[in-house]
């Protein structure tokens, strides 16, 4: 067969085939082009599942007389102009396909009217071959698109329709995605004349509570963490279910960018990757999470549904999401994630035993739950209260209830108090354990957290304060020294290519970046490295970052490297008392001869003596 040019509505055919996959596709279509178009009211009318009849009614800006034809046309847009408006788009339609293909497969009547004009326009095609005619109408300010008889030319592709119902069901989909992330625009869907949903504009924090509701149910509402998550252009908000509510299927998990509802597997993995130690794999998380990034640095030209994106720093991303939802599910009161005693035993509360916890606040950074009314004894709480005489290998925890004691515990506990001789020499070794240490050194005991800077220490009569960010920076070196060092595989290597001058420090480097825990594949013809693995201390650092800085500098030995590393790092805001305590055991565990030195310096002298001579 000779090659030849295909006919206009043969190639507008094809390119339906992409953009109209059913009529939830047109659908979608039509409704973003009317968000494009500034409007806050859209009205949707179905007839039979969307095959017989779309309306779309909006009160945005309208089209002018003259580029009604236009707007039927291939490749015709007002969104972009030129190459850099492609690569920085906001706008939730930009290739001109959509009214083109959908005319091409329909029979389509636009209807429109901008504020400067008197009178409204409208324009009609059928299986259209790029000619339209133009006649005035009725219309208030504002477009109606109405796509009647869907596939009419096409029947391979009609009779791949579903149900009625079927179909109804996946545009009642469509606008429940776009009615999360336009809180401020009022919608109404409407099938065979009956008014089936209708969500009013959202304007502040309750109405967008409710909006959720009834889109993902109220138990997701009960059940949601508020996540507020930023990190130079990144911002990840939204909402999060904690792992009580799972989901035996994937149905309730809305993400969008830049206000565009994708599908994407990074970010997928990155969500999975934060539920990992909650969830089964047959269970599925629930959230509803707006990301907002420098469109510079996503690429929404991907696929012609506009489902699809690509980042230009896919790990970086990955890692942002993870570590935000991270955050926000172990800032739970962690009695959240499991409130039914074991056996599902059901008992009635003891008055004699009532123990009441003060709510802990999460992060700021993280989120909080909104919605919850109260919170619950955590679950580490009541790890912390076992009985120490216990010797069941399952503890079951205590809800406001009281076990009787086992004759064992009463014989232990008896043998405890008895005023003899017998029990007091038992119990010395117990007493003189848990005394502080008398040597000259002593030990150092943290006392407070001060405006999370710094932690208030005290050795003996002695006070200190020691950096939090300085104690952060020592940790990491030296669980970059030992031995072995666990890695973490990358889900998606980063590639770097240098320039001469980096990849000669590279060289010099290298062994230095292998001792520390890195893994790289190098490419000497095309300079170039593949970094594959890294320490699992740094996975949730920027490490794009680190190594570049790191190829900047003039480093001679492994000491100067891991100052320079650590340099490099962003560190972890600690705002808990229990989380620096924590940081500063993990630090005197790692500690050996060579670096309490170093340690010591971190400690800074506080003389009160000023302070009580003047009391």
């Amino acid at each position: 067969m000779a090659i030849k040019i295909l006919s206009p509505q043969l190639a507008n055919q094809i390119a339906a085939g992409e953009v109209v996959e059913r009529p939830a596709s047109v659908v979608k279509e039509l409704v973003e082009n009317s968000l494009d178009a500034g409007a806050n009211k859209i009205h949707i009318d179905i007839e039979n599942g969307g095959a017989s009849l779309i309306r779309i009614r909006d009160n945005g800006s309208g089209i002018p007389k003259e580029e009604l034809s236009l707007a039927l046309a291939r490749h015709a847009t007002s969104k972009i102009a030129d190459l850099d408006d492609l690569e920085a788009i906001l706008s939730l339609g930009f290739r001109g396909e959509a009214l083109a293909s959908i005319s091409s497969v329909s029979r389509l009547t636009l209807t429109s009217r901008t504020a400067e004009q008197n009178e409204a326009w409208q324009v009609y095609a059928q299986g259209r071959e790029m000619e339209t005619t133009i006649k005035p109408a009725s219309h208030p300010v504002g477009t109606t698109v109405e796509v009647a008889n869907l596939f009419f030319n096409t029947p391979a592709r009609r009779k791949f329709l579903r149900t009625d119902k079927t179909e109804f069901a996946h545009i009642d989909e469509v606008i429940r995605r776009i009615a999360l992330a336009k809180f401020n625009i009022a919608f109404t869907l409407t099938h065979n004349g009956k008014i089936v949903r209708q969500y009013r504009p959202a304007t502040n924090e309750e109405q967008q509570l409710k909006r959720v509701a009834a889109i993902c149910g109220d138990d997701f509402v009960q059940h949601a963490l508020r996540i507020d998550w930023k990190h130079d252009d990144l911002h990840l908000s939204g909402w999060v279910a904690t792992p009580e509510f799972t989901r035996s299927q994937n149905d309730l998990s809305y993400c969008y960018i830049n206000g565009r509802m994708v599908r994407d597997k990074v970010i997928t993995h990155a969500i999975r990757q934060a539920y990992a130690e909650h969830l089964h794999t047959e269970q599925y998380p629930a959230f509803v999470l707006f990301i907002d990034l420098n469109p510079h640095d996503v690429d929404v030209n991907v696929h012609p549904t506009k489902h699809e994106v690509r980042f230009h720093q896919a790990r970086l991303i990955h890692d942002f999401i993870c570590q935000g939802v991270t955050n926000a599910l172990n800032a739970i009161p962690q009695a959240e994630l499991d409130l039914t005693p074991a056996m599902n035993e059901a008992r009635e509360p003891s008055a004699s035993y009532q123990t009441h916890y003060e709510p802990k606040p999460n992060r700021a950074a993280a989120g909080q739950n909104i919605f919850a009314s109260h919170y619950h004894q955590p679950r580490e709480k009541q790890s912390e209260n076992r009985p120490h005489f216990s010797n069941r290998s399952e503890y079951v925890p205590s809800y406001g209830y009281r076990e009787q004691p086992t004759k064992t515990e009463q014989r232990l506990y008896g043998e405890l108090v008895r005023p003899t001789e017998a029990s007091q020499v038992l119990t010395a070794p117990v007493v003189e354990q848990q005394l502080p240490q008398t040597s000259d050194a002593g030990y150092l005991r943290a006392l407070a957290l001060i405006e999370n800077k710094a932690l208030l220490l005290q050795q003996n009569q002695q006070f200190y304060l020691m950096s939090l960010a300085k104690l952060q920076t020592l940790n990491y070196e030296l669980t970059l020294q030992q031995g072995e060092i666990p890695q973490q595989p990358l889900l998606i290597p980063i590639i770097f290519r240098l320039d001469e001058k980096q990849f000669e420090q590279w060289q010099k480097q290298k062994a230095f970046f292998q001792q520390s825990g890195f893994e790289f594949i190098e490419n000497e013809a095309q300079l170039r490295l593949t970094l594959n693995k890294v320490p699992a201390v740094l996975r949730t650092q920027n490490l794009q970052k680190c190594v570049v800085s790191l190829l900047a500098e003039h480093v001679e030995n492994m000491p100067d490297f891991l100052t320079a590393l650590c340099q490099t790092l962003e560190m972890k805001p600690i705002e808990v008392l229990a989380d620096a305590v924590g940081l500063l055991s993990e630090t005197e565990r790692l500690l050996n001869k060579a670096h309490q030195e170093k340690f010591n310096t971190l400690l800074k002298p506080i003389n009160w003596q000023p302070f009580l001579t003047d009391l």
